[in-house]
């Protein structure tokens, strides 16, 4: 997912060196939200491993 990130971040900053500015904000709102669904996917591995009870 993070790579998904940086693609469009990638994608938003040609665009915006092409000059294409609807591209680019289109392709950095996405990264955005790409961003932020990794980083809260991140946080709930890394806190349901210690909420299951020991085995």
């Amino acid at each position: 997912m993070l790579n998904w990130s940086v693609t469009f971040f990638v994608i938003a900053l040609i665009a915006a060196l092409l000059g294409f500015g609807g591209i680019a904000g289109s392709a950095v709102g996405i990264a955005k939200i790409l961003f932020l669904v990794f980083l809260v996917l991140f946080v709930v591995s890394l806190v349901v491993p210690k909420m299951r009870p020991p085995t």
